[in-house]
């Protein structure tokens, strides 16, 4: 089951997607569900937009779209953001965010 308020589908089909993300981290990956958002952890900075790259890649790689179909549209300066992506179905999405919430 998907938390309410972590995936969004917009009109044109495009998710909205909400993470938290931790800067600075040792080890880089989708950490879990925190909330309403997928917790990951990026091995940049957050500075000059690096963590934000980062984190960009990583739900990319996770959800299996290339990584210029997924943008921060919301909160580029802090660890709570929203991302846009396009070309994954919400069922395949709703599907990866369940398998993160299974003991």
């Amino acid at each position: 089951m998907t938390p309410e308020g972590l995936i969004r589908v917009l009109p044109d089909g495009i998710l909205e997607l909400t993470v938290l993300v931790s800067a600075g981290s040792s080890r880089a990956g989708i950490r879990g569900i925190h909330g309403k958002a997928v917790k990951l952890a990026v091995h940049a900075p957050p500075e000059r937009g690096k963590a934000n790259s980062e984190a960009e890649e990583l739900i990319a790689e996770w959800l299996g779209v290339p990584a210029r179909q997924v943008r921060v549209v919301t909160g580029q300066a802090s660890r709570n953001k929203v991302m846009r992506v396009s070309g994954v179905k919400p069922e395949a999405v709703r599907e990866l965010v369940g398998e993160l919430n299974k003991p």
